[in-house]
């Protein structure tokens, strides 16, 4: 039986998502921005959308913005705000643990003339409060931070850092990466004091290639995509109604039921943690997301380990997905202190609704012949 543990890096699509984007591409399949009936039919779709996810988040349907996904959402984020706010200050702060699809966009800033501050983090991943508190200056135009990390799930206190940005300077934006979070963690942007917040579809069984992000109503930002006027100006391009059809059933779903489907997912998951703790030499870097376990394997490489475990069809991750083919030392497990005998074994198990404490057992089984086999072969 194939047992897939990488849900932080995609899900299988729910039923539901599936029978909303065939109908909107079999029935509804006109250009929202066409004046017929068909066109109709196709912006009332993604009307249906915009209020169904501003209702998960209680916002207003004009602040949701749909995007290709959440490299697009951190990147329109990001860049939209400095752009934004370069007059008024050109300083930005985040973390050191934040996904590539923030960093990156950091990096391009930095040689834009741009000073970023990297905030350090614990052992266990959460930023240090202090330190933020103590860099926010009065030219700081944007704070990014996510909402749960997706390599370790650390769960950031997402909260307290609005109430600290906002106190230190009332006009910093506060954007939140939520793409890990969004649907498993309650996250409500107005009692938070965030201004932004990004999301990606397929992170809770809806399609890949669409997203969000929400702009608090006033936000400054400058739109990235322009050309043809869509969604007032913000995100030129036709939508992608099937795709959004399918997030917004997906956001339905998994956001609407949120307190139910996240115990679910974590019983599992704590299962899975307390078997595999039974494994010697192994350190659980596990944070307070319900859906991700990183376990580290003293003295194993982690992709001998992951190929090994895909041989007995036992699917899991080394990291993140989206740099899985650029080979790195973690940013993550290094700014979290993990000695490198544990950070080169590093895999990351991520569980979703469809998981059982069955395949827990199946995966348990395979770890405890091949764990103590691969060691056999480690140089001395």
């Amino acid at each position: 039986m194939a047992v897939y543990l990488d849900n932080a890096a995609t899900t299988k699509v729910f039923p539901e998502v599936l029978e909303a984007m065939n109908e909107a591409m079999e029935v509804s399949y006109g250009n929202p921005s066409a004046k017929h009936t068909k066109g109709l039919e196709a912006e009332n779709i993604v009307k249906e959308a915009r209020s169904v996810i501003a209702g998960t988040l209680k916002a207003k349907e004009k602040e949701i913005i749909f995007t290709s996904g959440g490299t697009e959402s951190n990147n329109m984020a990001i860049v939209g705000t400095a752009m934004a706010n370069k007059r008024r200050g050109r300083h930005i702060i985040t973390t050191r643990i934040e996904h590539a699809s923030v960093y990156e966009p950091m990096f391009y800033l930095e040689n834009e003339g741009f000073e970023v501050t990297y905030l350090n983090v614990d052992e266990k991943g959460i930023v240090d409060l202090k330190q933020l508190s103590d860099s926010v200056r009065e030219d700081t135009t944007l704070v990014s931070i996510m909402l749960v990390n997706n390599e370790i799930g650390a769960v950031e206190p997402v909260k307290e850092i609005g109430s600290i940005v906002k106190e230190r300077n009332p006009n910093t934006v506060f954007h939140v990466d939520a793409i890990q979070g969004y649907g498993k963690i309650p996250v409500i942007p107005k009692n938070e004091n965030i201004d932004l917040l990004s999301m990606s579809g397929h992170k809770i069984h809806g399609p890949k290639g669409v997203g969000f992000l929400y702009i608090k109503e006033k936000t400054k930002i400058q739109p990235l995509i322009l050309g043809g006027g869509q969604q007032k100006g913000m995100r030129s391009g036709t939508e992608n109604v099937p795709g959004i059809a399918g997030l917004s059933k997906a956001c339905e779903i998994m956001a609407g039921h949120l307190s139910e489907n996240a115990q679910k997912i974590g019983e599992v998951r704590d299962y899975f943690r307390d078997q595999v703790a039974k494994i010697p030499d192994i350190k659980d870097n596990s944070g307070d997301a319900p859906h991700v376990a990183s376990i580290s394997f003293k003295n194993i490489r982690s992709e001998v380990l992951l190929h090994a475990l895909e041989e007995r069809e036992i699917y899991v991750s080394s990291g993140s997905a989206c740099s899985s083919n650029r080979p790195h030392i973690s940013g993550t497990l290094t700014a979290i202190g993990l000695s490198p005998e544990y950070r080169d074994g590093t895999l990351r198990f991520s569980f979703s609704v469809y998981n059982t404490k069955e395949e827990v057992d199946q995966v348990i089984t395979a770890l405890e012949e091949l764990v103590p086999m691969l060691r056999k072969f480690v140089r001395r």
